[in-house]
């Protein structure tokens, strides 16, 4: 079962220059730009809310939360629907930004978009330009997503455009990729969460139905997240080195959704 951490995907000062230029870029919508439907159908989960992220061993509905964030594969339709009649909403965990060898789709992923090792066994970068390629293995996840029952979905690794991929990424192909997976998980009636990629939330914000950030206590980045809690949407947040005396008085105050995690993204949790 793989986890990340905040730490191995720090964005570098030359991928932030380009995506604060980009800031007043909008196009006419779908993955280029624009605005997603006003009236949406799918989850959109509100600031304040408890949540659980589980990503290693068979989930537990043991915690009392309203909110779990699971993996998609790892987990059956009878799991979210377990969940659901305890009165949780589920969020599906997806690697949107790097292939992975354990995945029982790993085969659909041509040789050409596989790119360096992102430091996870078993894992390597994808070259996200090629959207010809990728959309349609994202829409077949995604669509695992919704017949499971999970009612959002969160794409990990997506700002690959800050880290040494072995292709020459920029900050408008992340945008665009970014705003795909977002449209993608849209019209099968998803929520959708920007992981982490704080320098292009400005751009984002209106494409994604909440954030789940790691560590932005850590690197004193909370307040970067703060458009989301205006425009109404959950920041799910985690610390992992951190204790909750450091940063629970600033998660309240910002009002984001905060706890700690032990690095495995097991069971325990020391929420705010």
């Amino acid at each position: 079962m793989r986890y990340t951490v905040r730490a191995i995907l720090t964005v570098s000062a030359l991928a932030l220059a380009p995506a604060l230029a980009l800031s007043g870029c909008s196009g006419t919508g779908g993955a280029d730009g624009g605005d997603p439907p006003r009236h949406a159908s799918w989850w959109q989960p509100r600031p304040g809310l408890a949540w659980q992220w589980q990503l290693d061993s068979e989930v537990d509905p043991s915690v009392d939360v309203p909110v779990y964030d699971i993996d998609g594969f790892e987990n059956s339709a009878a799991d979210v629907a377990r969940l659901h009649r305890d009165g949780r909403k589920v969020i599906c965990y997806v690697n949107v930004g790097a292939w992975e060898n354990f995945r029982p789709d790993r085969k659909a992923f041509p040789g050409s978009v596989l790119g360096e090792e992102n430091g996870w066994a078993g894992e390597r970068w994808l070259d996200i330009r090629r959207i010809d390629v990728l959309r349609p293995i994202m829409e077949r996840r995604f669509d695992m997503c919704r017949d499971k029952g999970f009612d959002a979905v969160e794409p990990d690794l997506v700002e690959g455009y800050g880290n040494d991929t072995g292709f020459p990424l920029t900050a408008r192909d992340q945008l665009r990729y970014n705003r795909m997976i977002a449209d993608i998980a849209h019209e099968r009636g998803l929520a959708v969460g920007l992981k982490n990629d704080l320098p292009q939330i400005p751009q984002l914000l209106s494409h994604f139905d909440f954030a789940v950030n790691e560590e932005c206590a850590e690197f004193g980045e909370c307040a970067l997240l703060s458009p989301f809690i205006t425009a109404g949407k959950a920041v799910f947040h985690v610390e992992y080195a951190e204790p909750t005396s450091s940063f629970c008085s600033e998660a309240r105050r910002l009002k984001l959704s905060s706890m700690q995690k032990k690095l495995e993204l097991g069971v325990w949790r020391k929420p705010c």
